[in-house]
């Protein structure tokens, strides 16, 4: 009887916001978990209608399903908004666009036919899975992985305006070795064929035929070992120097937050017990 008297008292829009983005109650991981499974299903009814067969036999069901799904998507869209505290700075924020982005295409698709393939970009709100199962080691992997592309950054570009120069100027060359009878009709070609070929792809549509433009193109393919190997080196540094910061933070075993004082011995957010 008290604790109906006291849901009672909490109000409205604050139970819903307890709901919808909090994952701390049974019926919060409920919300979150049938949201899952519906954006798992409404990813599968647009890749399903993308099969000819499956289009033309079953066309108007998945029709109607994928607009059922979009209504869900608003209404759940709207019910954010409507509940978090600051709606406009939820609307900007990475999920407030993915979330509006999940279900705009298909009303655009009404006057744009073909757009509604754009709603796989539900899938990318399958990552609240992390916080809704307390996964939080994985997203501290995933921020080291992001700080360790951002330090490696200036390096990265560097070696990216090298690259870029290197192809621009052997396009150039085979242009002048092989020329059009061979199919090297144009410098913008004859670069194209210079990164299939320095990126280990070798598509195969353009090959060279005299013998001094094969030898350049071994000299390309070695070349091509360097630009693979290079930024993986510089990453993989990075990557170690990232964990080595990252190893004096440690994570509530109970909240899921991250504990940067190193001599804590209790979580300052929830107050439990750290290892």
């Amino acid at each position: 009887m008290a604790m109906a008297e006291k849901s009672q008292k909490i109000p409205l829009r604050q139970r819903a916001y307890r709901i919808i983005f909090e994952s701390d109650t049974p019926a919060g991981k409920a919300f979150d978990v049938v949201l899952l499974v519906v954006i798992l299903l409404s990813v599968a009814v647009v890749m399903a209608e993308s099969v000819d067969p499956l289009r033309q036999k079953y066309g108007t069901i998945i029709r109607t399903a994928e607009w059922i799904f979009t209504i869900i998507f608003t209404i759940e869209y709207f019910a954010r908004l409507w509940c978090v505290p600051s709606p406009g700075k939820y609307a900007r924020s990475f999920f407030g666009i993915v979330d509006f982005l999940g279900f705009i295409p298909t009303y655009i698709s009404v006057f744009l036919p073909g757009t509604h393939f754009l709603m796989v970009i539900r899938i990318v709100r399958f990552v609240r899975i992390f916080r809704i199962f307390k996964l939080a080691r994985y997203l501290r992997e995933g921020r080291i992985m992001v700080e360790a592309l951002r330090a490696s950054k200036p390096k990265i570009v560097v070696f990216l305006v090298s690259v870029v120069s290197a192809v621009v100027v052997i396009g150039a060359v085979m242009y002048l070795v092989e020329g059009p009878e061979n199919g090297f009709d144009s410098i913008p070609r004859s670069i194209y064929w210079a990164v299939v070929t320095m990126t280990t792809v070798g598509y195969g549509d353009i090959s060279p035929k005299t013998p001094l433009g094969q030898f350049i193109a071994v000299v390309v393919m070695i070349l091509g070992y360097a630009v693979i190997a290079v930024p993986t080196g510089i990453i993989s540094f990075d990557v170690l120097q990232q964990v080595q910061k990252a190893k004096a933070i440690r994570v509530c075993p109970a909240c899921g937050r991250e504990i940067y004082d190193p001599d804590a011995l209790y979580c300052k957010y929830c107050g439990a017990k750290l290892e």
